[in-house]
């Protein structure tokens, strides 16, 4: 009962400030994604979300943003030979 009334208002906070619609859920997403965008490591994040395994963590939020594989993606790449142009 008193989780339905916080959730209520929120919706009602959420509304009145004229936000797009999100659910007090999606705030957990959102921290997830500003922690691995701020460099933390999913050990950390998974602490944080207090999830029981890393796995859950890993596998919810890895490639949440794309700008993260970026340097990864670069560095494979440049392991590729290339003719000197």
């Amino acid at each position: 009962m008193a989780s339905q009334i916080v959730s209520d208002r929120f919706d009602y906070l959420v509304t009145a400030s004229g936000l797009p619609p999100v659910r007090l859920h999606d705030l957990r997403h959102c921290v997830a994604t500003y922690l691995r965008h701020g460099g933390a490591d999913m050990k950390e994040i998974q602490e944080v979300l207090g999830h029981s395994t890393i796995g859950l963590t890993s596998d919810t939020y890895t490639s949440v943003i794309l700008e993260l594989r970026r340097p990864n993606a670069d560095a494979a790449a440049n392991l590729i030979p290339r003719r000197a142009g």
